[in-house]
Parts: C-alpha cells; structure tokens; sequence
C-alpha cells in the first residue's frame, strides 16, 4: 500500500467569525464547530455544553484534565475517510493522499469520569516532558449533564466522538489547501518484498493495543480491540487514522490517538526501509485481564512472526502492572520462534528508582528501550491560566492529597503528565 501524506504547517491559531486555512493561520468559529460536534446524538445526550480555548507554546497555561489529544486530517484522494468505522465508513485506509495539519492538534478536556487523566503545561519544567507543549492547541473543554457519573461508559464515548467529530470539522479546512510538503510511504506484499530486499533482514513492528476493558479500550477500525484476535495491519493503515484511543490509563504512557497518528516507531521504520531492513508490516495485538487471553493473543503474535518468516520483532505496549505480562509473553514467545526482538517500555521503579521496574521479566527480553520512570517526583510551578479545572488534581494517577498546594504549584509523580513516559518512545525520556 502507497500514502502520501501532505503536510500543511499551521503557524497560528486564531478565533474569528468564520473557518478556514489562510497563509499558515488556522481561523476557528466556536459556534460552527460547536453545531458540527452536536448533529451527534450520544453528544447531544451527554454534553451540555463546550467551551473552545487556544494554548500555544511558551504560555503560562496548565490544560487538565487531558482525555484525548487528535490531529486534524483529511483524505482528499483514495479509499476511505478520517477515523474509519467512527466518523467515516468502514472502508481500509491506508493508501491514496490525505492532509494533515501539523503543529497542531485538538485537545479533549473537561470534567472526567476516572482518575487516569493528564496535564499538559505549555511552559516550565512539565513542559519539558510532553511533546504536546510543542503544539498549538485547539482546546474543546466538555461540560456533562448531570447524572453523568452514573453513566461513565456513555458520557466517556460522547467525549471520545466529540473530540474525533472536532478534528474532522477542523481537518476538513485542509481539503483544498496546497501542502508545505509531501512524502511518500510503501510497503509491499511478502513475495514482492523479498524481491525488492532479497538481502535485507525482514521486521515487523509488534503493537500492543491497550483494552483491558473498564474505560481502557482502543477501537480498530471502529471495533473495541478486546473483540479481536491478533491480526496484520499495513502500517500506512495505522498512519490514515485506523486506531484511536479511547482509554484512560495513566497520562505518562496513555497513547493518544495523536500518538497512533504519528506512531514514531512506525516512523523510524519506514525512514530503515530499503536501506537497512525490510519493514514488513504491523501485528496488532490486544492487552487482556485473564490469563487465557492473554496466552492466546501472545501465542497468535508468536505464530504470525514465524509464518511471516520475520528475522527481527520491535514490541510496545501501553500502560503498565498487568500488561507488562503481555509484554514479556509476547517477546518472549516471538524469541523462542527465532526472531529476535526489542521491546519499549517505561518504569515504575518506585520515586526513589529502587524498585523492580516491571511486573514481570524474562532473561529473552534482553533488548529494551525505556520511557523513563513514571514514578519519578516533579514541581509544576503555578501557571497564569488554567483551561479545564483542577478539581482532580489531588486523585489522577500520580497525584495525592495535597499534591495542588495552596500557591497553585503541584507536586505529583510523572505519571500526570500526559505522554511523559510514552511507551511507543515519543517522548524526551530514553535510556537503552
């Protein structure tokens, strides 16, 4: 499958009386985004209202509580459309010209229905560990109903769609604008492949999708990836908007569904292809909570890394604690199929760093790329503005009663910053 992507670089986002891309300059009106986000049903049941922010890089704003963060996309040739099987129709993606406007993104936020949700601070020390800080920011800040703690699932999916809804109203500005730049992504099918690289080693890239279920889901395609077994994706399928988030684990190693846009494993790959390796195609595999599921999907990994005859596996996964058992099950059933492997991971190695730093372990997985330590301890300095509330500070993964103080400031671990500690490696934190 062939993409191109061309990009259309947004320099500034400004608020004005009507929408559009103009010389680098994203115009937004509120009210047309707004009446686009509520011709959806579940987003009329469940929002109120939303309220529309601009957070750019360098300013003294704090955004919390994080649910999602999505970069505005459209396809403008080819099968398909933008986030397929939830905003568009169940059609493959993956090949054809779609635009994307980069440097940008739309930020989900608003009052939450968990505890596993994240700070994005535009400047100071948090925003040395988010690349989200880098962005200019279109904040769409979700007011529920009331009653909508009783109805978690319900209120969770109307954000979700809001969000992506947002995004594609946005995306759509792009349709007619010339790209800053284009480029070009392929791979090839297992015999033509061999072919083109009879002499390069032949890899896959292993993604572990997190649906542990209880608000920790990724949708494929639209469908809830705990509902499927380990299968093949193209990896320009991953690129086009196939995969969104829609969970909420710690905001250190939650994959956005920008993350999913802007995979930078499946990056690095595509720039090794021809060159040094022959970049195969991507495993998706889910993250279960029985044991059973757990042992079939890893054992499906395993089979499909032999039966595509792979000399080498990249493995990574989402959160932490009982995935880390998928992750050591699956690198090390792929080692035992003689392919070696790398996994990418983060830490929870306790604040002091002395801690076992996964659930589990295995001598196979000796190549790993860490994320960083998730408990690690950091100081947010107090920020002039704040868009969302600080109400959850305290009970998001990280904090603790008294992590707000009473001069504004936070002291909280990693884990509230969203994309500190990312396990797919977009992030500042690395060792190897």
């Amino acid at each position: 499958m062939k993409l191109e992507l061309g990009y259309i670089q947004i320099k500034d986002i400004q608020f004005s009386k009507e929408c559009k891309v103009d010389n680098g300059t994203l115009y937004v009106d509120p009210d047309a985004v707004k009446a686009y986000l509520y011709e959806d049903d579940d987003v009329k049941a469940w929002v109120k209202d939303f309220g529309f922010d601009i957070a750019k890089p360098g300013e003294s704003v704090r955004i919390t509580p994080v649910k999602d963060v999505i970069e505005p996309r459209v396809k403008v040739e080819g099968p398909g459309g933008v986030f397929p099987g939830v905003i568009s129709k169940v059609e493959t993606v993956g090949s054809g010209k779609t635009h994307v406007l980069r440097g940008m993104a739309v930020v989900t936020a608003g009052k939450i229905v968990g505890f596993q949700e994240g700070i994005i601070d535009m400047s100071g020390p948090g925003a040395e560990y988010t690349p989200f800080s880098k962005l200019l920011n279109l904040v769409v800040v979700a007011e529920p109903n009331e009653g909508y703690q009783d109805h978690k699932h319900e209120y969770e999916h109307a954000v979700r769609i809001a969000g992506l809804r947002a995004a594609t109203y946005i995306g759509e500005l792009g349709r007619s604008v010339t790209p800053d730049e284009t480029a070009v992504f392929e791979t090839y099918g297992i015999k033509e492949g061999i072919e083109k690289m009879p002499e390069l080693p032949r890899v896959a890239y292993v993604h572990m999708l997190q649906s542990q279920g209880l608000l920790h889901d990724t949708y494929v395609y639209g469908v809830d990836a705990k509902r499927s077994l380990t299968t093949i994706l193209c990896p320009t399928e991953t690129m086009d908007g196939a995969i969104i988030s829609g969970n909420c684990v710690s905001a250190c190693d939650k994959n956005t569904t920008y993350h999913h846009q802007n995979n930078p494993v499946v990056a690095n790959l595509f720039a090794a292809h021809g060159k040094t390796l022959n970049y195969v195609c991507n495993i998706i595999t889910n993250e279960n909570v029985y044991l059973a599921d757990k042992q079939r999907s890893s054992d499906w990994t395993a089979k499909l890394c032999r039966l595509l005859d792979l000399d080498g596996a990249m493995v990574s996964q989402e959160g932490f604690g009982n995935p880390d058992t998928d992750l050591i099950m699956n690198c090390k059933k792929i080692e035992l199929q003689g392919v070696k492997t790398v996994i990418i991971t983060d830490e929870y190695a306790g604040q002091d760093g002395k801690s076992q730093s996964l659930a589990d372990a295995d001598p196979l997985a000796d190549a790993v790329v860490t994320g960083g330590n998730a408990n690690e301890v950091i100081i947010l300095p107090k920020m002039d503005k704040v868009i969302g509330t600080l109400d959850f500070v305290d009970v998001i993964a990280g904090g603790h009663a008294g992590s707000l103080r009473p001069d504004g400031s936070i002291e909280a671990e990693l884990q509230v910053i969203t994309g500190a500690t990312n396990e797919m490696g977009f992030n500042r934190l690395s060792a190897r």
